[in-house]
This record gives C-alpha cells, sequence and structure tokens, in this order.
C-alpha cells in the first residue's frame, strides 16, 4: 500500500526554507470566506476568547478537576492531632496524586489559554530528543509519568461518552452518522412522516452542508430544524494544499473551532500494481495526542479532544467530494491515536461502511499501542485491518522513542497481537519508521523478525524512511540503508513494502499550519450550520 507518512505521525521532508515559503505563502491565502454556496452571512461568528467551552472539552476539563478534587479529599477530623508515622506514609501518595492530578488539568486546560509568552526556563535539563514544534507547554518531553497516565486515562473515559453524546431528544442534534430510523425518530418529533427521516439521510450522505440544503425537506421544517439548533455535522474547510503527485492535505474547521486534518491520496493501478485506481483518505481520530512519540508533531503538541463519529466521516466525505471520486481506502493514521477513541473510531467504521460503502477490509486501524485496547478491537464486529506502529525490535530502544512503551512493554503488545489473530484470524501488519543511526541497522531487523517469530507474527512489514522536516533531531536513512534492512527482513521469512512518501509540500504546510491551531482553537470562526 502506497501511503503518505500518516500526518500527525511523521513530519515530512524539505528544506528549511522551502517550508518557511510554502508555510508562508498558504498563510496568505487564508480567509474567512466560506465554502462555495454558503453565504458568510448565514453562518454566525464565534470568538473563542468569548465563548463558553464546548459540552465534549467541559467534560474532559471536568474529569481532570474531579480526579484532582477527590485526590485531595482526606476523611472528616474532629480534632487537630499529628500524625503517626504510619499515617505520614499513607498520605505521601494523596499528595504525589493531587500534584499529578493539578498538572493534568494544567496540561489539557492550558490548550484553551494563549501560549506562554517566555520560553522554558533554561535551567530544564534537555532531552535526548527535544521538541520543535509548538506545544502545550503543560507537556514535557522525556520519560512517560503520571502526568501522561492521567492525561491518557482522562482521553479513554471520555472517548465513551462521545459516542453517547447527541441524542435524538437533545437540542443541536447532528444529522450525519444517524440511521434511519434515528432520524424517522427525530422527524416524528417535529410531527412529519417517518419519510423525513430517509431524506434527512440522502440530503446529507449526497453532500448537503446545512439544513436549507436538503431541499425535499419542506421549507418550514427546515425552519423549525435550525432554530432548535439541528445541523448537518459537516466541518468547515479551512484550508487545503495540493502536490504535484495529486495528493491533497485539508485543514478542517470543526464546530469549536479546532482543526483537524485529513489527506487524499490518489493511486493509479499502475503505480500499485493490483489493477485498481485508488483513493485513500488517511483520517484523524483526535484533536491532537497525548502519547508523546519522539518523532510525532502531533503527538508532542498535546491532547484537547476526542472526535466523534461523525467528525471522522466527514473527513472522508470531503476528500471525496474534494476528488470528485468515490474513496475506496481508509487509514486511521492521521492525528491522534485511534485505540484511546476505540469507541468512537469503531462506529466510524461502521458508519463507512453501511452508509458509504467502504468495504470493512479496506479500513485500516494503526496504533502504537494502548493496553487492553487490541483485544477489545477484536471483539468488536469490525472487521478492519490493524496496523500496529512497533518502530523497534526491544523494550529499550522503543521506549526511548516512543514514551507510553514504558507502560506498555513490547512483550505484552505483541502478546495481544498474537490473541488478535486468534480471535478474528486477521493477521495484524507492522509499521517500522527507519531512524538513521538510531533503529535501521541490520541487527535491529534481524531482532525484529526473531522477535516477530517468536509469537508467530510473520505477517507484513510496512518500512517507512524518515523524512524529517525542519529542525527534527532525526535523519533520513540513505536508500542503500533502508534496502538491507527490508532484505534482512525478508530472509527472516517477512513480506516487507517500502512506504513511498507522498504529498511532501501539501504535508510541510498543512503540517505547520494544523499546529498553531492544535493547542487552541481559531481565535475567531464561522460555526458549522
Amino acid at each position: 500500500m502506497m501511503l503518505i507518512s500518516g500526518p500527525g505521525r511523521l513530519l515530512l521532508n524539505g528544506s528549511r526554507q522551502r517550508v518557511q515559503r510554502i508555510v508562508m505563502q498558504a498563510a496568505s491565502k487564508l480567509s474567512s470566506t466560506p465554502r462555495a454556496g454558503s453565504p458568510a452571512d448565514a453562518r454566525p461568528m464565534r470568538s473563542s476568547s468569548s465563548t463558553v467551552a464546548p459540552k465534549r472539552q467541559k467534560n474532559i476539563n471536568t474529569r481532570l478537576e474531579d480526579l484532582e478534587g477527590h485526590s485531595s479529599a482526606g476523611p472528616p477530623r474532629a480534632r487537630k492531632q499529628q500524625p503517626t508515622s504510619q499515617q505520614a506514609e499513607r498520605s505521601a501518595p494523596r499528595v504525589e496524586l493531587k500534584a499529578t492530578a493539578a498538572a493534568a488539568v494544567a496540561a489539557v486546560a492550558s490548550m484553551n489559554a494563549p501560549p506562554p509568552s517566555s520560553p522554558a526556563a533554561a535551567s530544564e535539563e534537555p532531552e535526548q530528543y527535544p521538541t520543535f514544534v509548538p506545544r502545550n507547554p503543560g507537556v514535557k518531553d522525556g520519560q512517560w509519568n503520571k502526568v501522561d497516565v492521567a492525561i491518557v486515562e482522562v482521553a479513554q473515559k471520555d472517548a465513551t461518552g462521545a459516542v453517547k453524546s447527541n441524542k435524538i431528544d437533545e437540542k443541536g442534534v447532528v444529522l450525519l452518522g444517524k440511521s434511519v430510523e434515528e432520524l424517522a425518530e427525530l422527524a416524528a418529533k417535529y410531527g412529519q412522516p417517518k419519510y423525513r427521516g430517509k431524506q434527512l439521510q440522502d440530503g446529507v450522505l449526497k453532500g448537503a452542508r446545512t439544513i436549507e440544503d436538503i431541499l425535499t425537506v419542506p421549507k418550514e421544517v427546515r425552519a423549525t430544524l435550525i432554530a432548535d439548533g439541528v445541523r448537518t455535522g459537516r466541518s468547515i474547510l479551512h484550508h487545503s494544499v495540493s502536490s504535484p503527485d495529486g495528493t491533497h492535505k485539508f485543514l478542517l474547521q470543526l464546530y469549536d473551532g479546532r482543526i483537524v486534518e485529513c489527506v487524499g491520496i490518489p493511486v493509479s493501478k499502475d503505480e500499485e500494481g493490483d489493477g485498481r485506481n485508488r483513493l485513500t483518505v488517511c483520517v484523524s481520530s483526535q484533536v491532537g495526542c497525548p502519547m508523546r512519540c519522539t518523532f510525532c508533531a502531533t503527538g508532542k503538541g498535546g491532547f484537547a479532544r476526542n472526535l466523534m463519529p461523525h467528525e471522522i466521516m466527514d473527513q472522508v466525505m470531503t476528500v471525496q467530494e474534494e476528488f470528485g471520486k468515490r474513496v475506496s481506502n481508509v487509514v486511521f493514521m492521521g492525528m491522534g491515536e485511534p485505540l484511546l477513541n476505540l469507541p468512537s473510531v469503531i462506529k466510524s467504521c461502521q458508519l463507512l461502511n453501511q452508509q458509504m460503502g467502504i468495504g470493512a477490509r479496506f479500513l485500516t486501524i494503526s496504533t502504537v499501542g494502548v493496553p487492553n485496547a487490541i483485544v477489545r478491537l477484536a471483539q468488536q464486529d469490525v472487521k478492519a485491518t490493524l496496523a500496529v506502529s512497533i518502530h523497534a525490535p526491544n523494550q529499550a530502544l522503543r521506549e526511548s522513542i516512543i514514551p507510553s512503551a514504558k507502560a506498555y512493554p513490547l512483550e505484552a503488545l505483541l502478546a495481544d497481537c498474537t490473541a488478535f489473530y486468534r480471535i478474528t484470524g486477521r493477521r495484524v501488519t507492522f509499521e517500522y519508521t527507519l531512524l538513521a543511526g538510531v533503529n535501521d541497522a541490520d541487527a535491529h531487523a534481524r531482532e525484529l523478525g526473531e522477535v516477530l517469530q517468536r509469537h508467530n507474527l510473520l505477517s507484513h512489514v510496512n518500512i517507512i524512511p524518515w523524512n524529517p522536516v525542519d529542525e527534527s533531531g532525526f535523519k533520513r536513512p540513505s536508500r542503500n540503508r533502508v534496502h538491507s534492512f527490508q532484505s534482512v527482513l525478508e530472509a527472516a521469512g517477512l513480506t516487507t513494502t517500502i512506504r513511498i512518501t507522498r504529498g511532501l509540500e501539501a504535508a510541510a504546510a498543512c503540517g505547520q499550519l494544523r499546529n498553531m491551531h492544535q493547542k487552541e482553537p481559531l481565535k475567531e470562526f464561522q460555526v458549522p450550520a
């Protein structure tokens, strides 16, 4: 499979001057002009500085604040007394947890605040792979710590709510992603016949970006829906960049002013050699990411919130509309860790299959690894391919470039991959990013082959040569080194693919623009109708 090195997972190639020039040109083209067919006065303007935080963001911050409050609470005391040594020992973890919770609160909450005006203190110990991208000041480089664990737990708890929210009986219901039965229920609520539900779904799936665009529904019904805050759930195309190879990268503005990205990657049958013309969409599953992989711009920028199923589906629809051709493949390799937002990812896969007709075997879910999540995925009624970003053949090396590996050791990850195959009958594919002088030696390839063979996981490895942009701490390996690594793996019985990087200019320009708005929403934005 020929894919762009996943947006948000990999920074891409280009000289620093060229990237800066592209970004400057792209930024100069940005305007508040809405999409064709959506007049500016049809959408209210919202200022992020004067708007109450959206419901999803409120829930994330509230859970962190609850964690802080719980950790600081102690049993009631009738009178003051000096603590015994045992009591003092028992109270110590509470203090540590309180500090951890407070740091986690600051880490997520600060995404709604402007970035600090001064750099981090020079006295801080330098890290092995320092950050060069805009990032949440509450998230630091270095080893995986309790603050990281707290934020990951918040993301997982919020993921369930992201699917359960927006019921039919709520104000501001979203049409995209709803079943015909759900929309028939909505129609009945307004005294309309049940067939209106099918009309609403067809209207959205055929490209209606606003309620007004669904012309099969009577005007007075549309007016009532709009008055009640019902909306289609489509995003606003904030910016797009194309490359000579046909790759298009899109920045989409969500309802709360956050920015996510998706990529459309056309592949001709001659390029791939399988007789099929394909259009692959690389989608995001979160705004930001809490996993902090050292080679990932999104991961270093921090976590804002999970995407809801319709927000993932909207990315695929946008690419399909912009290219004017049917999407054939979808890969969850964009912003975010898909398995931290598993309920929305599973639901969106079902929607893509049932409502957009994309075959389940043409859906790929990529993960760096989340404890217990792979087995949970295997138990779901989703026949998507699982791609594991392994990137190292042993625990020590993997932990140095993927800090979260400290909480999910390599042996445990591979044991879960074995369980996935046992439960589903579908082999796991592995992604391995080659970083020059770090993990690209023949010895690393031999060790990788041995560890996969030991777990009976001799399947397929996607080899991804690193493509640094700007001031990255990593370097791209030579072509000879890449092919040598591949030869060693194939000698061990593994099938491999060297992933060809697509859309370098698009990735460079959009990636930096996206990073500007990952930590905080746009200062002023139009609310999608």
